[in-house]
């Protein structure tokens, strides 16, 4: 392996996140929209040269600077050969400068296909692993599109606990009929299996989907939003009392047990994303690749990178992304970061006067140059924060 290349001495030395993309599903994904491309057609030595190269180029922009976290997402990444995984975190571990803690995450579909791979993936330096359960009735999941069942999905996360230093996993709440009781004993049911970090999500209904096409034909009623609110109201309640507190509106970890990774994004730090359709943040630019995989791959061929396109983000923009994202967070923002990341003075960041007025509804606090969004708001976010973000 080469050792690191020489970057200039204006370039940041904060730290940095690494984001693998890879496209490939196991069968035909409802999530997927490379359902033509299985496991079976990947040549994994051309897709280990090709992440190894994509990666090189982004080492060159950045190479040198701390490296917070490693995230494999997808596709399927955890059917990624076991080989490229190690390649990939051997890399990225000599182009940058790896922290002491380095917290290297997978996302898994909990199937027994993959759960037979965790301890090899783990072999090669994944210490962290998201599984994506999303519910523990068949019913529902048969509902969301999921392949598992409740069984083959708890045997998934055994073996994930058993392998992994740190297991995350997911579930979908507000479900079309789901009562305060049923997401009760639900929750109640996923507290108990011991994991220090969860992820749970409101189901939404989001344009172009499957869910959007059977609520308009008047095939599925989505639950209503006070119904909503009280579901989440009660995830808070239940997450505090078990020790797993939000960190994020949709988040919840042990002190200490946050996701590392996401929280880069949250907290607006740089990325460098790799693979088909990876997005990335460095150094004031937003990076696009190719998000075919034919035509990464070709761009790696021709241009020894994957890049769709580059663009430096304005003021505004990066201004409005850091509030967006890091507003989402419990601990808020800093707005004069905020203010020295995008240029722009701290009084054109927000509104003073909806800030002001919604703090007196307990829904926002302000304290100096802290602001965060108050528990109660955090169900109001989607309204709040175009009140508030000015630019």
């Amino acid at each position: 392996m080469s050792s690191s290349p020489l970057i200039p001495a204006s370039v940041s030395a904060d730290p940095i996140a690494l984001y693998v993309h890879w496209p490939f599903c196991v069968s035909k994904c409802p999530y997927c929209d490379f359902n033509s491309h299985v496991r079976d057609q990947v040549d994994a030595d051309s897709w280990r040269d090709a992440l190894l190269t994509d990666l090189r180029h982004e080492a060159d922009l950045t190479g040198g600077r701390p490296l917070s976290s490693i995230f494999f997402g997808g596709g399927t990444p955890s059917l990624m050969p076991p080989a490229i995984v190690a390649a990939l975190i051997e890399a990225a571990t000599v182009y940058w400068q790896p922290v002491s803690d380095l917290e290297i995450t997978l996302e898994a579909n909990p199937s027994s296909v993959e759960a037979a791979r965790f301890a090899d993936l783990a072999a090669a330096g994944v210490n962290r692993v998201s599984l994506g359960l999303q519910a523990l009735e068949d019913e529902a999941l048969h509902f969301l599109g999921r392949a598992h069942d409740v069984r083959e999905g708890l045997t998934a996360l055994d073996v994930a606990q058993s392998v992994f230093a740190r297991v995350n996993f997911d579930l979908i709440y507000a479900r079309p009929g789901q009562s305060e009781s049923d997401w009760q004993s639900e929750l109640a049911r996923g507290l108990s299996f011991g994991t220090d970090h969860l992820s749970l999500y409101q189901l939404t209904i989001e344009p172009g989907t499957r869910f959007a096409t059977l609520v308009a034909q008047g095939k599925l009623v989505p639950a209503d939003g006070d119904h909503a609110a009280t579901l989440y109201e009660q995830t808070q309640e239940m997450t505090m009392a078990a020790g797993i507190p939000a960190y994020e509106i949709s988040n919840h970890a042990r002190p200490g047990q946050e996701s590392r990774h996401n929280l880069t994004y949250w907290r607006y730090g740089d990325y460098a994303g790799i693979g088909p359709g990876a997005h990335g943040r460095r150094l004031g630019m937003a990076t696009l690749r190719h998000k075919k995989p034919e035509n990464w791959m070709n761009a790696i061929q021709r241009n020894g990178h994957g890049l769709q396109g580059e663009e430096a983000l304005a003021s505004q923009d990066r201004a409005r992304e850091a509030l967006l994202m890091g507003l989402r967070l419990g601990e808020g923002v800093d707005l004069e970061r905020i203010a020295a990341l995008s240029g722009l003075p701290v009084a054109d960041l927000i509104d003073a006067k909806a800030v002001e007025r919604l703090s007196g509804h307990g829904l926002v606090a302000k304290a100096g140059q802290a602001l965060r969004i108050e528990p109660a708001g955090m169900l109001l976010l989607d309204a709040i924060l175009p009140e508030i973000v000015a630019v």
